[in-house]
This record gives C-alpha cells, sequence and structure tokens, in this order.
C-alpha cells in the first residue's frame, strides 16, 4: 500500500459519537505520528504559523515514520490563509533527464520490477526544495529553527512504536528492505529487527539534517548531499544526475476550487488527479438524492460506487503532467458533462467496467503517501500530502545519507493500457517523459462555509486516497463529527479491476444486496489513513485516524 503522510482538523457533527474529536480553541496539528505531531503544535506555541509547524512535521516525519515521511520523496501542499489567499506548492518526484518512455520494459514487452524496486524506481525528491519554497514565502520563524527536532531526533534516536515495529517486521517490508545493505542495517536493526521500545538511532540522516539546518535546500540538491546522492546513483545503475538535482524546482499552481451544496471546496489540480476526481464525483452525488437512503446502506454505497467508477475511467485517459499534455479539467468538471455521466448510472444494477469507457469531455471543454493538516491560532490552514510512494519507497537508502529513496516513477504509465502497482490502468498522457511529474491521486483538501474556514483532510493511500470523499461527505451529508467521520468504513472502486472494496463494518445484508445489485465484492485492510480538522462554532476539532497510531492536538 502507498504509504503518505496527512495532517488535518475536522469539526463535530450531530452523528453518532462512537469517539470524540480532540478539541482546542487556538490551533490543532493532526498527523500520524506522535513525535511530529508535538513538535508542530511546539511550533504553533512558539509563535510559528502554519506554514511553519508543517515545515517542522515534515522534517520530523522523515525521521519517525520512514515508511511515507520523506525527504527522499515529494508531494504538494495546500494552504488557506486567513486573509482568503490561497496556495498550492507542487513539490512531486520529476522523471530524471536519462528517463525514457520504455525504459522499463523487457524484451518479452512487459514491464518489469525496475520500476518499482531498487535504484532505478526513484524520480528526483523534492520535499526539500518544498519546503524551504513554504518557509521562504509564507513562514515566520527561522529555518534552523524548525529543522533542529528532526536533527535531535535523527541523532539521539527515538522509541520505536509497536506499529512501526510491526511494519518493519511485515514479510513485505522484510523483504524488499533486506536486498539493500544500508536499508537492512539502519530499518531491519541488521536483519534482528526492532521491538516496541527499541531506540532507533539514525546518525547519517542526522548529519544530513544538521546540514539542511545550517545550509538550506541548496545543500540537498548541490552540495555534499547532493554529491554522495549522484556518486551512489552512479555506482548501482541509478538515473538521478546532480545535474537532475541542481536544476530540480518546485512550482506554485492555482489551485483547484469548487463547491457542494453550498461548500466551498480548494483542492489539489494537475498533476494531481485527486482534485478533479473529488469535485466530478461530488457533482454526480449532488442532486442525486443518493443520500436519502442513509450512511452505509446498499443504495447509498452503490451510487457512490457508481461514480467512483466513472471517474476512474475518465482518468486513465486522461489525466497528466498539465505541463507536457493538455488536461481537460473545465470539460470534467462542466455540469453539462456531469449531468451525462449521471444520467448513466442505473439505481439497481452495477455497471459492468468493461461495458464503460472513458467519456468524452473535450466536447464541454472551453477554448500513497502521508498527510497531515494544520490550523494555527490566525485561522490558517494547511493541508500537505507527501510520499515515497510504496511503502518503504525502493527499499534504497543512499549510502551514507541515511534516508529511503522514492519509487515514484511507478506512478508513470511504464506500460500504457498496463496496470502499475496500484491496479490502475493509465494512458499516453502518463507515459514517461524526462522532467515530466507522475500523476498522483494526492488530495489535500480544504472545505470553506460561508467563507469562513470549515474543514482540512486529507489521506494516504495510493488510488483510495481519493476516499477523502467518503469523509467529506460524512461531514456534510450525514452529519457526523470528525472522529466518527473519519473513522466510518469506507469503501473503493477504481474502474479497472472490476471489483468494489469494502472495509469490514458494513452489515452482511448491505454487503448481500450490493451483491445482487451486480458488484464483485472483495474485503481489504485500512483503505487510507485520513487526518482531518473542523473549525465549528469556535472550536477547532481534530481526529487522527484510528486505523493508526496518528495523533491530533491543540492548544
Amino acid at each position: 500500500m502507498r504509504r503518505v503522510v496527512w495532517l488535518a482538523v475536522v469539526t463535530a457533527g450531530a452523528g453518532l459519537c462512537a469517539r470524540q474529536p480532540v478539541r482546542a480553541r487556538h490551533g490543532m496539528v493532526a498527523t500520524r505520528e506522535a513525535h511530529a505531531t508535538d513538535i508542530g503544535v511546539a511550533v504553533l506555541e512558539s509563535g510559528g504559523n502554519a506554514i511553519d509547524a508543517a515545515v517542522a512535521v515534515g522534517f520530523a516525519l522523515a525521521v519517525t515514520h520512514p515508511a511515507a515521511g520523506n525527504i527522499g520523496g515529494g508531494g504538494f501542499l495546500l494552504a488557506r490563509f486567513a486573509d482568503g489567499r490561497t496556495v498550492f506548492l507542487d513539490f512531486r518526484e520529476r522523471a530524471p533527464e536519462k528517463a525514457s518512455r520504455d525504459m522499463y520494459l523487457g524484451p518479452d514487452g512487459n514491464v518489469s520490477s525496475d520500476s518499482v524496486l531498487g535504484y532505478r524506481a526513484s524520480g528526483v525528491p523534492g520535499t526539500v526544495r518544498g519546503l524551504e519554497m513554504a518557509h521562504q514565502k509564507y513562514g515566520r520563524k527561522k529555518w534552523a529553527e524548525l529543522v533542529d527536532p528532526a536533527v535531535r531526533l535523527s541523532a539521539d534516536g527515538f522509541p520505536v512504536s509497536y506499529g512501526l515495529a510491526r511494519s518493519l517486521r511485515s514479510p513485505d517490508a522484510r523483504a524488499r528492505l533486506s536486498g539493500f545493505p544500508e536499508s537492512k542495517r539502519i530499518f531491519l536493526n541488521g536483519g534482528k529487527c526492532y521491538e516496541a521500545g527499541d531506540r532507533l538511532m539514525q546518525p547519517e540522516l542526522g548529519r544530513v539534517m544538521a546540514r539542511i539546518r545550517d545550509r538550506g535546500a541548496q545543500e540537498f540538491y548541490e552540495g555534499e548531499t547532493a554529491q554522495l546522492l549522484a556518486a551512489d546513483m552512479r555506482e548501482h545503475g541509478g538515473l538521478i544526475t546532480l545535474d537532475d538535482l541542481r536544476n530540480y524546482k518546485a512550482i506554485e499552481r492555482q489551485p483547484l476550487t469548487g463547491s457542494y451544496r453550498g461548500y466551498s471546496l480548494v483542492t489539489a489540480p494537475p498533476p494531481s488527479s485527486g482534485g478533479v476526481g473529488i469535485l466530478q464525483m461530488l457533482g454526480v452525488l449532488e442532486g442525486s438524492g443518493y443520500e436519502k437512503s442513509g450512511f452505509g446502506s446498499a443504495a447509498t454505497l452503490h451510487y457512490m460506487a457508481e461514480a467512483m467508477r466513472r471517474y476512474f475511467a475518465d482518468r486513465s485517459e486522461y489525466m497528466g503532467d498539465p505541463d507536457f499534455y493538455r488536461v481537460p479539467v473545465a470539460g470534467l468538471l462542466s455540469p453539462r458533462y456531469i449531468a451525462e455521466l449521471r444520467s448513466t448510472i442505473d439505481r439497481a444494477h452495477a455497471t459492468a467496467s468493461a461495458s464503460l469507457h472513458p467519456g468524452n469531455p473535450g466536447a464541454y471543454e472551453s477554448s500513497e503517501t502521508t498527510h497531515y493538516s494544520i490550523v494555527d491560532a490566525e485561522g490558517n490552514a494547511v493541508a500537505v500530502t507527501y510520499t515515497l510512494n510504496n511503502s518503504y519507497g525502493s527499499a534504497v537508502t543512499a549510502a551514507k545519507l541515511g534516508f529511503l529513496l522514492n519509487n515514484e516513477m511507478d506512478d508513470f504509465a511504464a506500460k500504457p493500457g498496463t496496470p502499475n502497482l496500484f491496479g490502475l490502468v493509465q494512458g499516453e498522457a502518463n507515459a514517461i517523459q524526462p522532467r515530466k511529474t507522475p500523476l498522483s491521486s494526492m488530495t489535500p483538501t480544504i472545505v470553506l462555509r460561508d467563507g469562513k474556514l470549515y474543514l482540512v483532510l486529507g489521506s494516504p493511500g495510493g488510488p483510495t486516497i481519493i476516499t477523502v470523499l467518503e469523509v467529506l461527505v460524512n461531514v456534510i451529508d450525514f452529519g457526523m463529527n470528525a472522529a466518527d467521520a473519519v473513522d466510518a468504513p469506507r469503501l473503493h472502486h477504481q474502474w479497472q479491476p472490476d471489483v468494489l472494496r469494502l472495509e469490514h463494518g458494513f452489515s452482511p445484508d448491505t454487503v448481500a444486496l450490493l451483491k445482487a445489485m451486480g458488484h464483485a465484492i472483495e474485503f481489504e485492510g485500512a483503505q487510507g489513513e485520513v487526518t482531518a480538522i473542523l473549525a465549528h462554532e469556535g472550536w477547532l476539532e481534530g481526529s487522527a485516524d484510528a486505523r493508526t497510531e496518528g495523533t491530533a492536538k491543540g492548544y
């Protein structure tokens, strides 16, 4: 499963209260890991703003949540400031200059494992550059003060949690990480594996963090760290060069905006597929009356699955890097096109995915991973989703540097029309090209009510990241509080394979009705790890997903 980091705060609604959210008056931080949450709150309490806290949390998670927190990957930052300004920073990984369209195809024409494992799987990392851009343009505190907690966590170590120990002991993590000496030494304790309570020391990473603290992002992209990374790539057949690192730039893009039932949404634009997906699926739901059957009913789940199915069919054809391909956003979100999609849904029967093809939005066009959310005392809100792609990325730890590298090259269409690591079918719009950004599902999202901050949320989970849709409608349509909305069982349909995936928690009667409608049902574990913050009646209400060891904390 893709691992990504997310922070958020959610408000309480009128649903059943199985679990109460964390409440605070001034500021709130919600993350996947307790040390990172504490660091973010400390920054807010000492006078930092939400951007400052996001920078400190991002570096802290790179130490304490190695499955997804990173300086060897990339992501997106969405901010909405108290004065109404919004900003979206794209620090996603990019394809190296030596990348080529068919680089992962073997002699038999099939995709090799090089796109997911080892040095050739990595795109050029963007996290350090992106966090620095955010700080330089919108931060308040000194850079060194924000990076220093990560330096200390790396050098002094921290006690391994039960969840981290279990993750590192999993058969998949052990098999992948043990294939690379530095990864085995650092993260598998030389093969002995960590027990909960053992101390994880990362001195090499500490030295890298200290150099970033003292010299900024330039050190990572041009200094000693860059030199060591480029040399390690050369030695092991990787593609990333010193020029690739030196030329990397984070990009400030215009956030995508939309509305749902009178609420305003600010979300991720391409190269994220998630923002377009959220807005299109909400458009299909709005006006359908789907919610009248109630949360968790077969009729409600069926209609949501059909909306998902249609979006993922479109995603397979039309989504890619907007700097290389003209994404028909206006057509995909046109009310007339969405009405056409809605009209094709049979309320009593599942649509066979084999009979469903990408639509024609052009006719309506005008001329992992982890997530964290933060709200500060001034009302500034930040949602960050960043990732290594697969859990522990490519499994490669850069020699003498101590950090894991991403395997984001698999987010390209290594062979257009062939499923990737997550079973996603993708088209020519997302084919590999040098300097191109791979398509992402990451969907940091901010919701406003009457022009005021209402909800901040996001999630890891590969294509299931888009299940932030479900948390959003749990709050707006089903009146749940933040904790209940985050904890409620989830569903996922991505067109191909033609399977409706359900978390455990739905009633057997509901499952039987869905099968009778024609859905092929599979049960799976956690879909995403949402963190959310809700601003409600003068309170901030935060919730980290009960599926994880995540925490929300305010002051």
